[in-house]
């Protein structure tokens, strides 16, 4: 692995006292989930046209009690990158007490989201247009609570210029680098530039010196640890490589936050909050004493990707169908349409994975095709044309991006049609 980069700009995971025996699937939940097989969901959408999305409502809860369960008590702010519907949203809030908050991913979605009655909005990422700043500057002066996220003093100034002419006061979130470097390798994703308190001490001076903006957060993303699996089939030496570095990188970046909070402590500001992790770090982040909440997005739709770490494994909960329209030789079965690609490095794993029947497999001279898919199948049950494959997209935030409904279904029915961002006429980015 010299000279490669282990870099995800997914969600979430680590090595240290884990609590994974309290909170994976029970005997009945593997049975439940061998009952939601091909013909289960072929029943349940007969007749519907394809292709479209849906969402396993039991699924789903089930993969809420269990990130309640590992987050042990910590506040979880959701990822809505990786849900992308304002009623999944609420149903999550709905859930359970310890969901507070949203991270956006760009500062239109967080105008958008504060229009809908949602509250504590952190921007995930640096604003810079004014269209954008000056769109937060309104809706804050409107009443809304929304965190912008900084990394540098350029990023202060330019929003401190902008709030000035809207008379607002606009909350800031500085964001500490998480990732790890060794010799030949940049363990992480290229996010902030900040990782010492050298080089985050100007950016708060700054903030104080402001008289329009505030210091109201802190954050980090640990991408290497929450977005990058360590249980691939057929990697075991790249695996054992991987938790090795993460065993590592925990201990590293728990030092780095806590020095960080304690400059901005020493400085006389006491953040609202300290944020880390996500779905794939739950275990480690919230044993870190500084952080005040956790950040977590993709353990509730569970994408394919997140069927690759050692240490938890959520239910299949979003998935997509698409029509067999051809069959050129007895064991190959021509969709239409299918190609959702992830985002991210080009590579094998960021392909959709055929989901049910179980055995269907993508061709690897072809995967997944814009207008068409062939799908090998040598399996035991009877496809024909017409009958629908079901499959899951690699990462959970762009399967919303491909569909305007995603059908609601629990205990063998549809229960409801709700919309995506993409349905309410909203593409951010």
């Amino acid at each position: 692995m010299q000279d490669q980069q282990l870099e995800s700009e997914q969600q979430e995971q680590p090595l240290i006292e884990i609590a994974s025996a309290s909170v994976l699937s029970s005997a009945s939940d593997r049975k439940d989930e061998r009952e939601r097989n091909y013909e289960y969901y072929k029943k349940i959408f007969d007749g519907h046209p394809m292709p479209f999305a849906f969402v396993d409502l039991d699924l789903l809860d089930r993969n809420i009690r269990q990130i309640v369960a590992r987050a042990r008590g910590k506040r979880i702010r959701l990822a809505s990158k990786s849900i992308r519907s304002l009623a999944i949203l609420r149903r999550v809030f709905a859930a359970d007490a310890c969901f507070q908050g949203i991270m956006c991913y760009t500062a239109l979605e967080a105008v958008y989201l504060a229009s809908q009655g949602f509250k504590d909005l952190l921007i995930g990422y640096p604003a810079w247009n004014e269209h954008d700043i000056a769109a937060v500057a309104r809706a804050t002066a409107d009443g809304a609570h929304i965190t912008s996220m900084i990394d540098s003093v350029e990023h202060v100034e330019r929003i401190e210029t902008l709030a000035s002419r809207y008379d607002t006061r606009l909350p800031l979130c500085l964001e500490i680098d998480m990732s790890m470097d060794v010799p030949g390798l940049h363990f992480g994703v290229w996010r902030s530039p900040v990782r010492t308190v050298e080089q985050a001490r100007p950016i708060i001076e700054s903030v104080k010196a402001s008289s329009h903006v505030f210091l109201d957060g802190l954050m980090g993303y640990e991408a290497q640890i929450a977005g990058l699996g360590d249980n691939f089939p057929g990697q075991k030496a790249k695996n054992a490589l991987v938790r090795r570095l993460k065993r590592r990188s925990i201990r590293e970046i728990a030092e780095r936050r806590a020095a960080i909070v304690a400059l901005a402590r020493s400085s006389g500001i006491t953040p609202r909050f300290v944020n880390g992790g996500g779905t794939g770090s739950i275990d480690s982040t919230r044993n870190e004493a500084v952080v005040t909440e956790i950040t977590v997005g993709s353990g509730f739709y569970a994408p394919a990707l997140f069927d690759n770490y050692r240490d938890f494994r959520y239910s299949p909960a979003a998935a997509y169908a698409i029509e067999i329209v051809r069959r050129p030789q007895p064991s190959l079965y021509t969709c239409l349409g299918g190609g959702y690609i992830a985002s991210g490095s080009v590579g094998p794993e960021k392909q959709p994975a055929p989901y049910l029947p179980p055995g269907a497999k993508l061709l690897s001279l072809e995967g997944a095709g814009e207008v068409q898919t062939p799908i090998r199948y040598n399996g035991p049950l009877s496809l024909t044309i017409g009958d629908p494959i079901f499959m899951r997209h690699s990462k959970a935030g762009e399967l919303c991006e491909r569909f305007t409904h995603l059908y609601l279904v629990s205990n063998g029915t549809i229960v409801d049609t709700v919309t995506t961002y993409r349905g309410d006429g909203r593409t951010f980015i």
